[in-house]
């Protein structure tokens, strides 16, 4: 009797261990189901950009689809708190991992080979980010991510912003990362593009970042000044940062663009109407639409492994991963016409666009005043 107990409870001591995901990096038990987890970046899901139209895209899926969907916000933006969050899911069962940032990259490097049958579908982490943190390799089969063509956005939305008649602009990025800055670089040069193409020699372009993700007093102030000074148009590219943007144009009558989703009810719902001029918009939601629809049917391994860099896919706008929204406030200008003839140059190579983010890019007619960082 009593070695049965011993036996016993030598058993139940394996089976807690193992209920209790005891294995390290093993996946944790479940029926098999797909259940989504989305696991936010800087900010949240309610910061009307990057977050919150992947937290909803997401969502939507998933309630289509009866598949079971939660998301985590971690502690902290230090990676370990973003891989204790990426972990909790899994061990509660989630097999399919969304993470919207570069700033994901090193949690990725140290999660995703320890659950090989855990699919993380990122967003805006390249090859660069993961394999930048030492001398390391990235083999990630169980791994996709989609990087995106910013430049091209950006050159739409600097293009458009001088055909429709501005003169003054400005760029108020968020932090000086990859994506960041290839929306600013490619900003400037289609501003000077279509500045030059008008003969214009007066166009301006105040150049900053704000080091963060997000407005507040300061950047508030900054952005006081240049609107005060005859700034007349802000391309607001860092999530939340449009807020100083937002209130300091809403002070002098001055516009903005917007970034990453349209963000013309936001902004012009909470500052004033017509206020966002256009948004250089990259395809989130569309990313995440195909990806959990291919691992839905079956198709994940068309995918695994791969980091895709997508952006114009065909001369028709609206089907392409980057582009101007239906809001934008076309005028004689720059119409929707004239946008479809610069989408079609830009897709068949009649116009192109660096991608190059080493410095600000050189221009031929117009003035860029560098002004560094307002923070960091």
């Amino acid at each position: 009797m009593k070695k049965f107990l011993v036996m016993l409870l030598a058993a139940l001591m394996v089976f807690s261990f193992a209920a209790c995901g005891g294995g390290g990096g093993e996946e944790a038990a479940d029926d098999g189901a797909m259940k989504v987890a989305m696991v936010t970046d800087y900010g949240d899901i309610t910061d009307q950009s990057f977050n919150q139209t992947t937290y909803e895209a997401c969502k939507a899926f998933c309630e289509e689809n009866g598949i079971d969907f939660t998301y985590k916000k971690p502690a902290s933006d230090a990676d370990a708190d973003r891989v204790s969050s990426i972990e909790e899911a899994i061990e509660e069962g989630y097999n399919v991992i969304v993470m919207p940032g570069y700033a994901f990259a090193n949690a990725i490097y140290e999660v995703a080979p320890l659950y090989p049958d855990t699919k993380f579908v990122a967003l805006d982490v390249s090859e660069g980010d993961l394999t930048a943190y030492g001398d390391r390799e990235f083999d990630g089969p169980n791994v996709y991510s989609a990087v995106y063509q910013e430049e091209l956005a950006g050159y739409m939305a600097g293009y458009a912003a001088v055909k429709m008649g501005f003169t003054k602009l400005g760029f108020l990025g968020g932090m000086a990362v990859p994506a960041v800055q290839r929306y600013g670089h490619g900003f400037v040069q289609g501003a000077d593009a279509a500045a030059e193409e008008l003969g214009k020699s007066d166009v301006e372009i105040k150049y900053v970042y704000g080091g963060q993700f997000f407005g507040d007093a300061d950047i508030t102030a900054a952005m006081d000044t240049w609107y005060g000074s005859g700034t007349e148009v802000v391309f607001a590219c860092g999530g939340g940062i449009y807020t100083s943007a937002a209130e300091a144009a809403a002070k002098t009558g001055g516009k903005v663009i917007g970034v990453d989703v349209d963000q013309a009810a936001i902004i012009d719902g909470a500052y004033g109407e017509g206020m966002t001029v256009t948004s250089a918009m990259k395809g989130l939601g569309a990313t995440v639409n195909t990806l959990l629809g291919a691992i839905k049917d079956g198709h994940w391994d068309d995918y695994a492994g791969q980091i895709q860099n997508l952006g114009l896919v065909s001369e028709t706008p609206s089907e392409n991963y980057v582009q101007l929204p239906e809001s934008t406030v076309w005028n004689d200008g720059f119409s929707q016409a004239d946008y479809e003839t610069l989408v079609k140059e830009l897709f068949d190579g009649t116009r192109t666009v660096s991608n190059d983010i080493e410095a600000i890019p050189a221009t031929k007619v117009v003035k860029v005043d560098d002004q560094g960082a307002i923070k960091g």
